[in-house]
């Protein structure tokens, strides 16, 4: 197994955070009896006050470069990453994709359809390379911005009907899409750090959805439970 993340400044992180793909490796380390890799183009966290996604300042210095694989982007969504994604899956032989991806587009690029159609768009470019490929999608989950601002809360609730139907509309046996659940009891002010990004309790919440769908799908690991 060939696992490549795929997201935004939620993925990525920033300089100092452990990342939520941390607490996913630790998680297959602790759960999965197969071989697997981490693999990506990319391998740093963003740094806030340079700017530029620059920075190895890790939560844990100890997370191997090989584990810190990715392939996500401060100000990145699905508008950025489908051009990108069949070169990345080719060049990194990935076949199982983790992405979080959506919340970017709909606050600075795209509408709820324009956003989906690029999701459409971005696995018609990953199954050109790899046509067995298969991938968890998060859709977008709460922020600050949509308990404050209702048109954009409603573009959200539209963008996670519209990622729900392209789901299910392109999933094959072999090549099987699945769409996670949003985290149980996600909570702004406990569970991200300034009302978008995840905080330690969030990179938890957001790799227990994936690791709970790929578990219940695929029989991959086990139920996630945070490392002691």
């Amino acid at each position: 197994m060939r696992i490549m993340f795929v997201g935004d400044s939620m993925t990525i992180g920033s300089a100092g955070d452990y990342t939520w793909r941390y607490r996913m490796w630790q998680h297959l380390n602790r759960t999965y009896g197969g071989p697997y890799r981490i693999v990506g183009p990319r391998d740093t966290l963003y740094d806030i006050a340079a700017a530029a996604p620059e920075s190895y300042d890790y939560g844990d210095p100890a997370f191997p470069e090989r584990a810190r694989r990715h392939l996500a982007g401060w100000g990145e969504g699905w508008l950025h990453m489908a051009p990108l994604i069949g070169d990345a899956v080719r060049a990194h032989k990935a076949d199982t994709l983790l992405i979080s991806l959506g919340l970017i587009d709909l606050g600075f690029y795209t509408d709820a359809e324009q956003t989906a159609a690029n999701a459409r768009r971005f696995f018609a470019e990953a199954r050109a390379v790899r046509p067995h490929l298969r991938a968890v999608l998060l859709p977008v989950i709460p922020n600050i911005r949509a308990l404050t601002d209702p048109v954009f809360a409603a573009e959200c609730d539209r963008f996670n009907e519209l990622l729900a139907k392209a789901v299910a509309d392109l999933s094959t046996p072999q090549s099987p899409l699945l769409l996670a659940s949003p985290p149980e009891d996600y909570v702004l002010d406990r569970d991200t750090y300034d009302g978008t990004h995840p905080s330690p309790s969030g990179e938890h919440r957001l790799a227990a959805a994936f690791a709970d769908a790929m578990h219940q799908a695929w029989d991959v690991g086990a139920p996630y439970e945070p490392a002691a």
